[in-house]
């Protein structure tokens, strides 16, 4: 087990991350804040969903739900259709306006992660995406394991949460904002 000067260490790390986190938000489109982005990279990763769904994804309150997919629907990048299994319920689905933006999404967080992270070997990538998987699932965070994900990687088992795997190959290549990016719509509790 670590040592306390370790975890306060660890918690003085974490708490700089917000840096890293202004960065990535600096590179969105003016018409797509942080919100917008998190819920498009989840309806990419996960596929259509039920609003209650990605609530619960994004881990906030369904009237803030609501505000972000009013400002993507808006902007034509999702459409809200009737749930066939209960009417009054809506399915979210990405538009291909929706697909797009992400993909631009996708470039721009990748291009500013290779840029800032370009004197890093792949094997240290690869540990950060594990490290970072195994913090999320240590404290339960849902969005920890990726069934959209692909790849010939074989999926790992996060330590501590038997339930959750990682393709580390996989996850380098889906078209994500970068996950610290769908941390920044946390409302307070």
């Amino acid at each position: 087990m670590a040592e306390q000067a370790q975890f306060e260490e660890l918690a003085r790390q974490l708490s700089a991350v917000g840096a890293v986190k202004r960065d990535l938000a600096r590179i969105l489109p003016h018409d797509c804040p942080a919100g917008s982005a998190a819920v498009l990279t989840l309806l990419g990763r996960y596929g259509s969903m039920r609003m209650s769904k990605l609530a619960e994804l994004l881990a906030v309150d369904m009237s803030v739900t609501s505000r972000h997919v009013a400002h993507v629907a808006e902007r034509g990048w999702i459409e809200r259709s009737p749930d066939p299994a209960d009417k009054r319920s809506r399915i979210l689905h990405l538009t291909p306006a929706g697909e797009a933006t992400l993909q631009d999404l996708s470039r721009r967080s990748t291009e500013l992660l290779t840029e800032r992270l370009g004197d890093w070997s792949d094997e240290e990538v690869d540990q950060l995406i594990r490290l970072m998987t195994r913090l999320r699932a240590s404290f339960g965070d849902c969005r920890t394991v990726h069934p959209r994900l692909s790849g010939s990687a074989p999926a790992e088992p996060v330590p501590g949460n038997p339930k959750a795997t990682v393709t580390v190959a996989s996850a380098a290549r889906a078209p994500t904002i970068a996950p610290v990016l769908e941390q920044t719509t946390r409302t307070p509790a």
